[in-house]
């Protein structure tokens, strides 16, 4: 079982993504995981990919492709694995195609902009613990003040309606052609491509989830 989950920011990939590898015995596979595994671990890929991330520089496709390669290869990908951050753009897409590794399942999770702006920018943190909280959906007991040491919550800059905006920008540019390339293989190929509502509970969303890959 090989899946891969698309959505942007914010619609609840890294949730789903846990439930559905305890739910399949399936390893979550992220390219920065990957990465940082492979550079601690000093491999020659490692290596390579070293030089770029000294350097500054992005690693090249051709070389995330290689890594992706020698991951899936492990035993614990025997019954598949997901993707998670991968593939990024419609050049990795088309990568995964060409060295014939072959995925079963895409599953995207659509949430509207709005929504989504509203879900991270209302987020509260208590950075000390990580504790977090939501000014609409779960707020702290007394208002901008953690429940436990009645210190401080603050907004993440990344949280921010401005910064979540670009963030969704720079996916709607860059990752979302994705649909269309997996909408496109969808039909002439035996993989599955299926888009979940994302505005739904946790549970409903799952639920979905099973009703596709069952």
């Amino acid at each position: 079982m090989k899946i891969i989950l698309l959505g942007a920011p914010g619609v609840g990939k890294g949730t789903q993504a846990q439930f559905i590898c305890q739910q399949y015995t399936i390893p979550q596979i992220s390219t920065g995981d990957m990465l940082r595994d492979a550079v601690a671990e000093a491999t020659p890929l490692g290596q390579q990919a070293q030089t770029y991330m000294n350097a500054g520089k992005l690693v090249p496709d051709a070389l995330i492709i290689d890594l992706v390669k020698e991951r899936i290869a492990q035993p614990d990908c025997n019954s598949g694995f997901l993707f998670d951050g991968f593939p990024r753009t419609l050049t990795q897409a088309e990568s995964l195609g060409k060295q014939r590794i072959v995925i079963d399942y895409v599953i995207e999770i659509l949430v509207p902009d709005e929504i989504i702006i509203n879900r991270i920018s209302g987020r509260r943190v208590h950075l000390p613990s990580g504790r977090a909280y939501h000014i609409e959906h779960y707020p702290p007991k007394h208002p901008n003040k953690d429940d436990v040491s009645d210190e401080d919550l603050v907004q993440r800059e990344d949280d921010k309606p401005e910064v979540v905006k670009r963030r969704l920008e720079a996916y709607h540019q860059q990752t979302a052609p994705l649909s269309d390339y997996y909408r496109q293989r969808a039909e002439v190929t035996d993989l599955c491509y299926q888009q979940i509502d994302g505005t739904l509970d946790i549970a409903g969303v799952q639920k979905a989830i099973i009703g596709v890959i069952s």
